[in-house]
């Protein structure tokens, strides 16, 4: 119990520098700078950010969400992303997942935000998310797993397929090129049956927000709302609770 409290710290830790990494990544995307080259600097002042300035979650509370240089807000967006991406990398480790999922999951972050801020999924993100998921899916042909690897190609494409038809019988105005693309990283990742349950999650709690929203008159039924952080959430939820859920559910169904 306490080695596997010691390693959860360590992994959160761990997660928290990604999630200031993504952080960067995102706001690099946005302007179209190089994310590899170049200091960390405040997007309003650019002043060049000190050691102090770039601790997780730890600067932004000691700076009361303001910059040391300039006095101007820090977005949320920050020590939001940070926790999440540590508080994911402990669900990794607590659900003994595979350990590519410590390099799927900030992929997912980074479509999550930036789709949720841009109403676009970057293909400078999702195209390299899909290599390495097909990558990784290899392993499964080279050590014979054929049905795991049958399993995650056709999920895919009859992910793929579903948002690239809903594309066409809509002419793109209920779902983008970006849905098709991140449906297809999403049956590499969860396979079947947790690719259904991952659009199921996805199309309810959209519908849920989406009528909320209107509710609250914050949209209107005409309004543009992104569908790829539900898609997001649908594959995280799947990842980890996709199995409890679908035995829970066919309990229901065979035994209620």
């Amino acid at each position: 119990m306490e080695l596997n409290l010691f390693f959860s710290l360590v992994i959160f830790i761990f997660g928290l520098a990604v999630g200031s990494f993504l952080n960067c990544l995102i706001y690099r995307l946005e302007t179209d700078k190089s994310f590899i080259l170049g200091r960390s600097f405040c997007p309003r002042c650019h002043h060049k950010l000190e050691v102090l300035d770039l601790i997780p979650i730890f600067s932004f509370l000691f700076l009361k969400g303001k910059c040391r240089y300039c006095h101007k807000k820090i977005s949320f967006q920050y020590p939001l992303v940070e926790m999440f991406t540590g508080a994911l990398f402990v669900l990794c480790f607590l659900f003994q997942a595979p350990y590519y999922l410590f390099i799927i999951v900030p992929f997912l972050i980074v479509i999550f935000v930036y789709d949720l801020k841009h109403y676009i999924i970057p293909d400078k993100i999702i195209y390299p998310a899909i290599g390495i998921a097909l990558i990784l899916n290899f392993q499964f042909l080279i050590s014979n797993q054929y049905s795991i690897f049958n399993s995650s190609i056709l999920s895919a494409l009859g992910a793929a397929g579903f948002f690239l038809l809903i594309v066409l019988v809509s002419s793109g105005k209920w779902m983008g090129i970006g849905d098709i693309k991140l449906g297809f990283l999403m049956g590499l990742v969860l396979g079947f049956p947790n690719i259904l349950l991952a659009l199921f999650l996805a199309f309810m709690m959209g519908a849920i927000i989406g009528v909320g929203l209107v509710g609250f008159k914050k949209k209107n039924m005409k309004s543009e709302v992104p569908f790829g952080p539900f898609l997001v959430l649908g594959t995280l939820i799947s990842l980890f609770w996709g199995q409890e859920i679908i035995n829970w559910y066919l309990s229901l169904s065979f035994y209620g």
